[in-house]
């Protein structure tokens, strides 16, 4: 019988092709360990119990009494756009982003510059989960457990200089490896920014994992940024560079599309894309549309920050 199109699914609830293959390996592994230990399991649950479980994850800051996205939807429907520009690329094409090993160069007007190891890095840092919203400037918008720290308790530990005014993150650059680095989409390696007190705020997280788990590598692992009062690019993926300086840093999109994407980021829903609307967004995993909030609904800790800015110029 020919399939036939159900115009009420919507195109972010279809199993990717990548995910729909794992689901089938997953159920022939049953069959090798035997079927009845997964009877009555979802395979998409067993997918996720195959990460890496992150051990001694505080509970945390919850941010929200809304939803949290499921698992299947917050790891299938990405934008990264070293592993392809599709939504479902990053999903298909993440095992060609290696994470192991990983090291961070931290540089620039610090007192204690370096390149460090990952498991260094973090080592001095506990973990809690931290439920915040996450806003796409293209108008979607999840709810995720991410699992981090504060970043500016890791920029304390590298004495920034009193030059500082601006730190600089960098995305690793692979282009035999990943994808989209061998298209000229950006110029790469992407690039993003964040003023010294935007990054020292203690909603401003470096997210290692989300909902208990290892970051998986379609969500940026194994270290991103996570500002949640900021749309969702700003929050830069597999991070191997933090530059303190003096300078407002160049960043990707900003570069590539000024007049489309401002360097300040800000979710404002008065302020309009020039190709879409900013005052309704989707939640991912529903069909039904909501207002967007001013700062993603965090202006109560961050509005200060922006006092006496005109954020409609300043976007």
């Amino acid at each position: 019988m020919p399939m036939r199109w159900n115009p009420e699914i919507h195109p972010d609830e279809i199993t990717p092709e990548g995910l729909f293959r794992q689901r089938r390996q997953i159920m022939r592994a049953a069959a090798g360990v035997g079927v009845g230990a997964l009877l009555g399991l979802d395979p998409w649950h067993a997918l996720a119990a195959a990460g890496k479980d992150l051990p001694d994850v505080r509970s945390g800051v919850v941010t929200t009494a809304d939803k949290e996205t499921p698992f299947l939807s917050a790891t299938t429907y990405n934008n990264f756009y070293e592993l392809g520009l599709g939504k479902e690329d990053p999903a298909k094409w993440a095992d060609h982003l290696v994470v192991d090993p990983w090291s961070v160069t931290i540089d620039g007007a610090v007192g204690r510059p370096g390149r460090v190891a990952l498991d260094e890095l973090l080592r001095p840092h506990p973990l809690e989960e931290r439920v915040y919203r996450l806003r796409c400037v293209e108008g979607w918008s999840m709810v995720i457990p991410w699992v981090g720290f504060p970043l500016g308790d890791l920029l304390k530990r590298f004495e920034p200089g009193g030059s500082a005014r601006f730190v600089a993150f960098e995305t690793v650059h692979d282009p035999e490896r990943l994808p989209g680095q061998s298209r000229d989409i950006l110029a790469w390696p992407y690039r993003e920014g964040l003023r010294l007190d935007e990054a020292m705020h203690p909603l401003t997280i470096l997210a290692v994992g989300m909902y208990g788990k290892g970051l998986p590598n379609q969500n940026g692992a194994p270290l991103r940024l996570v500002v949640p009062w900021k749309y969702g690019f700003k929050s830069i993926k597999s991070i191997v560079r933090i530059t303190l300086t003096e300078e407002q840093p160049v960043t990707s999109w900003n570069a590539h599309a000024p007049e489309e994407y401002g360097f300040y980021a800000n979710v404002n829903p008065a302020v309009p894309h020039p190709r879409w609307d900013q005052s309704k967004e989707r939640r991912i995993g529903t069909l039904w549309r909501q207002d967007t909030l001013m700062f993603n609904g965090y202006g109560e800790q961050v509005a200060r920050l922006y006092e006496g800015m005109d954020l409609t110029r300043n976007f």
